[in-house]
């Protein structure tokens, strides 16, 4: 397979599963966003602003799913004692809550594609994708942390 069929192929799948897992992650009833949620509870807190920087979308994209955030009381905002004018955002217990939720409906979900693979080709497959995200990220096509 040359390196542009490899290409081609590789893309169509991540589009496919990108699309599933938006699929599978909106909420018609719920005005927040989970993978933003997601980012703070792992790596935040942070301001709106480094948000858009790191996830490279406007600020008002970030603004208005923080909002939608704060009103659910996932996340707060917290007085940033060095500057006074920062509202760095955190992710509540509630926040968490909702995570762990989430975490446990993908982990059934995940579960049950990989059923019929044995636990050497699903740690397998876990670490390649590992591996090929890593590299993209240092490659630059996509964004670091």
């Amino acid at each position: 397979m040359s390196d542009l069929d490899l290409a081609d192929q590789v893309t169509r799948q991540l589009l496919l599963l990108t699309r599933l897992v938006k699929r599978a992650e909106a909420a018609p009833d719920e005005p927040m966003c989970l993978p933003l949620l997601a980012m703070l509870a792992e790596e935040g807190p942070f301001r709106a602003g480094e948000i858009a920087a790191v996830l490279g979308v406007n600020p008002s994209t970030v603004s208005r799913q923080v909002a939608g955030l704060v009103r659910s009381g996932l996340v707060e905002r917290r007085a940033d004692p060095e500057d006074g004018r920062a509202s760095p955002l955190v992710v509540t217990a509630a926040g968490r809550r909702v995570l762990d939720l989430e975490r446990r409906r993908r982990a059934t979900q995940v579960g049950d594609a990989l059923a019929a693979w044995s636990p050497e080709a699903r740690a397998r497959f876990a670490d390649l994708l590992g591996c090929f995200v890593r590299d993209l990220r240092q490659s630059g096509v996509l964004p670091a942390k």
